[in-house]
């Protein structure tokens, strides 16, 4: 494009070989079809792609892998960052410096040599940047806290089509408004990142078959309230397939899925998860002194892009009345197909960081999520998803960012991921490093 100026990466419009490659992510649901993309090799390439759309009242999209689409771009410029792949680990600092289209297995691959870890998440196949800008789950955040709140530094291109290097000294108010808001501020091209002195962990995934899922439910919902912060587990009740992608012990159940990742010794580990095998025999028992490298077998999610419909809610607790109203929407014997996952938060997520960010909703007790999948046989998901909605209307403290996919995605949800003073000061900032809104097509957050 003659107009654009002159970028290393590829620049793909509509009917281009590579247009759909390029816009569709992991969420095949919806993708972006945007006006033109940019696949950008460099932080260069990124200003150069900002400078052109400010220019032409473009809105812009940034996409690297994909997992947590906002909602689909129609039109507008899209980003893509999946070329920008560099890591740098500095074993000393115990750092890393990680580009745009990074995911998180090669951050845990680079940094393992050096009996580090990165604050990652369930899934390797994650982009690092967007998990992390989002505030960023991970499987040791009990103990460590948010991934957000281990960022050192970012670079990134601003409305101004400026490249920041930005910290919490230079520009403390861009800095805490980036980590947790996402792409609202402009496309970040790479983060400075603290290391964790973990090689390996006790952890893995124990399965319990569908007469068992009640008694796990209960069980595990009651253990929480007893561990300490050095251990991260969830619990998912989920139909499993009946093909060979999935386990044999598993194929054709529905299962109770607790997955377990513990920082400490691994005696104290297999004491601490002891009442959970107590529950009962299980299909499948993977948990044991792992090396970190390892710690995506713990969630074991698929890695092939998929169209799916998710749902989440922060809530304070996880009461047996909730319990039973989720497992009548959809566990075993439910008349509709769907993964339901609890998430156990609090630990150090609940601590305030040393650096300040606007991660919100710090004081959830646990993450309760829907997710379905999308396909030719997929019925009733919609109301599916709004009967989730209101059983826990009344029941939720919030939402969480990272988990607000396509529809549900709305403006109020997007307000819900934040306190009210949090995402006021958010909406100040925007009018003040956006004023133009030019980052709207995302989880968006509006100019004051």
């Amino acid at each position: 494009m003659s107009t654009f100026g002159t970028v290393r990466g590829a620049v793909i419009e509509p009917g281009d070989h590579g247009y759909d490659a390029e816009r569709t992510g992991f969420q095949t649901a919806d993708p972006h079809r945007p006006d033109v993309i940019v696949v950008a090799a460099d932080a260069e390439d990124v200003r150069t792609a900002v400078e052109h759309a400010a220019a032409r009242g473009l809105p812009v999209a940034v996409q690297n892998t994909g997992h947590g689409l906002p909602l689909p771009a129609a039109g507008g410029l899209l980003i893509s960052t999946r070329e920008m792949t560099g890591v740098r680990v500095d074993p000393r600092a115990r750092t890393a410096y990680i580009e745009a289209g990074v995911r998180w297995a090669r951050v845990v691959a680079d940094a393992a040599p050096h009996g580090l870890a990165p604050l990652s998440g369930s899934s390797p196949g994650v982009g690092a940047v967007s998990y992390t800008l989002g505030g960023g789950i991970g499987l040791m955040s009990r103990r460590y806290g948010f991934a957000a709140d281990h960022v050192r530094s970012i670079d990134v291109v601003t409305a101004d089509a400026r490249l920041r290097h930005v910290t919490p000294e230079s520009d403390p108010d861009l800095f805490w408004a980036l980590l947790g808001g996402r792409a609202n501020f402009g496309v970040v091209t790479g983060l400075e990142i603290g290391l964790l002195p973990v090689a390996e962990l006790y952890g893995g995934g124990l399965y319990f078959d569908a007469d068992l899922v009640p008694e796990v439910t209960t069980t595990w919902r009651e253990w929480t309230e007893t561990v300490p912060d050095e251990l991260t587990s969830s619990l998912a009740l989920m139909p499993v397939p009946d093909v060979p992608a999935f386990p044999e012990p598993l194929r054709g159940r529905h299962v109770a899925h607790v997955r377990i990742a513990y920082v400490g010794d691994a005696a104290e580990g297999e004491r601490l998860i002891a009442p959970l095998r107590a529950i009962g025999p299980r299909l499948i028992d993977t948990v044991d002194t792992m090396p970190y490298t390892d710690s995506g077998l713990i969630h074991n999610e698929p890695p092939v892009p998929m169209a799916y419909r998710a749902s989440n809610a922060a809530v304070p607790e996880v009461t047996g009345d909730l319990a039973r109203d989720l497992l009548e929407l959809a566990g075993p014997g439910a008349p509709d197909r769907a993964i339901v996952e609890i998430r156990h938060l609090g630990g150090a997520m609940a601590k305030p960081p040393a650096v300040p960010n606007a991660v919100g909703n710090r004081e959830a007790g646990y993450l309760v999520g829907l997710l379905s999948k999308l396909g030719p046989d997929a019925t009733g998901v919609d109301e599916l998803h709004a009967r989730f909605d209101g059983l826990l209307e009344g029941r939720a403290s919030g939402r969480v960012l990272n988990f607000l996919f396509g529809a549900a995605a709305t403006p109020d949800q997007v307000r819900a991921a934040y306190e009210p003073e949090t995402y006021r000061r958010l909406t100040e900032l925007k009018a003040r490093y956006d004023p133009a809104n030019l980052f709207r097509l995302n989880h968006h957050i509006p100019p004051a």
